[in-house]
């Protein structure tokens, strides 16, 4: 029964972003929804910040939702639709942000980051030593071991 129950929860959680666009909200047109749905995909919710328009619940979404769908019906372009909505919230609403002079850190930090970060982990693994480096014994050392064996090897024999 716990099975089922989780499996049952495991189904929910992943068809919940199904129901986030109602029935209502849709356009008759399939071609004109699939462009809407194109959209709302690469559209940020500003209430939930890291989800699509498409897939949030929330209000906000819902209204941007209908928003995008009056523009698409009323004849605007993709492009058209996004730029309206980029000039109405800024370009924080696009989930992918475009490269222009101020997002440009935001595209070439995280390759350098991660070049500067191998490029100091082959340095590191260069400079560290292949393994342990061991001085020969001295005289007195191997004496001192000489001693040990053979006081081991009387106390075999003995016991």
């Amino acid at each position: 029964m716990k099975r089922l129950l989780s499996l049952l929860a495991l189904v929910l959680c992943l068809v919940a972003p199904v129901f986030a666009v109602s029935p209502d909200e849709m356009l008759d047109d399939p071609v004109l929804e699939q462009r809407a749905r194109d959209i709302s995909a690469g559209l940020r919710c500003l209430v939930c910040q890291n989800q699509s328009i498409d897939d949030s619940d929330a209000d906000l979404a819902r209204d941007l939702r209908v928003l995008v769908r009056e523009r698409l019906v009323a004849g605007d372009s993709n492009a058209q639709v996004e730029q309206y909505l980029v000039d109405r919230y800024g370009e924080y609403v696009l989930l992918n942000p475009r490269l222009n002079n101020h997002t440009l850190i935001l595209w070439i930090a995280a390759p350098v980051l991660l070049a500067l970060g191998l490029f100091g982990l082959f340095w590191a693994m260069r400079r560290a030593p292949s393994g342990p480096k061991v001085a020969p014994l001295s005289e007195d050392e191997k004496r001192i071991l000489a001693e040990l064996s053979d006081t081991e090897e009387s106390d075999a024999t003995k016991g």
